[in-house]
């Protein structure tokens, strides 16, 4: 441990208060995802209909607000889903997806530069190998990795954002990878909004099918994934000795 502390750059910066003020940003960071969570599960998401309500008599404003409405509370773990369904109620389904695209992907910058800012020096700082193995893997591969998580709809996307800023995926690996991949769960969502009045239409059977396939592709490559994850580790150990040899 203190071998090291004295790793630390080789700057005019004592390594004390250096990390200090990394603690400092990290329970910062701490304390706003705890408010977050605390302000979802006492305050919750207000009424739909009264969402629904307010933002209509909102007039040539309402495109503005829903905007603002759903940026702010993708900083918290509130459904967002149920805003993407009431956009296609208030909007139509192009309109009301281009709004819930900007909407999440303003959300989405703020809550990974917070955890970029507040929470990256500590991850650098404070973890071993391991994690160090998985940043080079997302810094080298980061927007696959984004796009695979974005396009399972049900996979917690407050908590990606925040934890994507910890990473060292980087930022324009994040942002395409956000934007390409809620494509698909987003337009059927506002789908789901728009047409729900007549759910035996057709635009309301295929956001349904969407919906049911990108859940269940998402729960079959994240099985596939575990079972990768827990093979048995001599065989890896040996393909990696060999190819070592093969090298050499």
């Amino acid at each position: 441990m203190a071998g090291d502390r004295h790793d630390d750059p080789d700057r005019g910066v004592t390594p004390g208060p250096v990390c200090r003020a990394v603690w400092v940003r990290l329970i910062l960071f701490a304390v706003f995802v705890v408010v977050a969570v605390v302000v979802a599960v006492v305050v919750g998401l207000p009424d739909v209909e009264a969402l629904r309500v307010d933002i209509a008599a909102a007039g040539v404003a309402a495109p503005v607000l829903f905007v603002l409405l759903y940026a702010v509370a993708t900083l918290a773990p509130l459904p967002k889903n149920v805003l993407s369904a009431l956009a296609g109620v208030l909007f139509g389904l192009v309109p009301g997806v281009a709004l819930v695209m900007l909407a999440a992907l303003l959300g989405a910058a703020g809550a990974f530069g917070l955890g970029r800012l507040l929470g990256r020096g500590a991850v650098e700082r404070f973890t071993g190998a391991r994690v160090a193995r998985v940043d080079e893997l997302l810094r080298r591969r980061g927007l696959l990795a984004v796009i695979g998580v974005r396009l399972v709809p049900v996979l917690p996307f407050t908590a990606i954002n925040y934890a994507a800023g910890l990473t060292a995926v980087r930022i324009r690996d994040y942002a395409l990878g956000t934007a390409l991949g809620i494509i698909p769960g987003t337009v059927a969502f506002v789908a789901l909004g728009a047409y729900g009045s007549t759910p035996g239409s057709w635009p309301f059977v295929v956001a349904v099918v969407a919906l049911v396939a990108l859940i269940t592709g998402g729960a079959a490559v994240a099985r596939r994934s575990r079972r990768r994850g827990a093979g048995p580790p001599h065989g890896r150990g040996e393909d990696s000795t060999s190819g070592a040899g093969s090298r050499s």
